[in-house]
């Protein structure tokens, strides 16, 4: 039976999603892990005994599974009444909704509309969120082994050409920046850390026909 958790992104990213650019995050491991790990679609962490080639008693679980719901969490602001509302939606409707900060852009609706008071993607509740996602796959591997096109299935974003070499910089900018500086040389890109790769699909919301704003698949 798949389970219904909640998964963070930051403005950003949620962006990504939304323009259907983003189909994959990493999340680091906070677990220790041994090179000679077995990790099975996802649900669990073994390992082989370096003698017999035995697969060990299970260490840890994998933070999703295939098939998993997640819904996004991202700041919002509940309850937002304002042409800002019509604006961003284009729907020409008005009235007390939520408001989402991966919509609201100054150069849209301009200096004639406030910008709400953000409540944190920490603090949204199941029953705000917008966007859900499917687990399709979810792996272990280094931060480091990713290709190049697994820097554009994260989301970025290049305006112009790039070399495999510059692709990898600029993710490696990314990550870093949302990692805190004292775990940077645990977690940062050049600490080369173990991260879970979640793979996922935006998917309906469970148990109803409604998706994002007033779309539906």
């Amino acid at each position: 039976m798949s389970r219904i958790l909640p998964i963070l992104f930051n403005t950003e990213m949620v962006r990504a999603i939304l323009d259907g650019r983003k189909t994959v995050t990493r999340r680091v491991v906070k677990q220790s892990v041994r090179e000679n790990f077995v990790c099975e679609r996802g649900k669990v962490i073994n390992f082989l005994d370096e003698k017999t080639d035995a697969l060990e008693s299970p260490i840890f679980k994998a933070p999703f599974q295939n098939g998993d719901i997640l819904y996004v969490r991202e700041s919002f602001c509940q309850n937002y009444f304002d042409e800002f509302l019509a604006g961003y939606r284009g729907d020409g409707l008005r009235g007390n909704r939520n408001a989402y900060k991966a919509d609201y852009r100054k150069e849209i609706v301009g200096d004639t509309v406030s910008e709400p008071k953000w409540t944190p993607s920490i603090h949204m509740p199941k029953e705000a969120a917008r966007i859900w996602l499917k687990v399709m796959d979810v792996r272990v591997e280094r931060l480091q082994k990713m290709w190049a096109s697994d820097v554009s299935k994260e989301g970025m974003i290049f305006t112009k050409p790039h070399t495999c070499e510059e692709m990898l910089k600029k993710f490696s900018i990314l990550w870093n920046s949302t990692i805190k500086k004292s775990d940077i040389d645990r977690y940062g890109w050049d600490a080369n850390p173990w991260v879970w790769v979640i793979e996922f699909e935006r998917c309906k919301k469970p148990g109803s026909e409604e998706q994002y704003g007033n779309k539906k698949l």
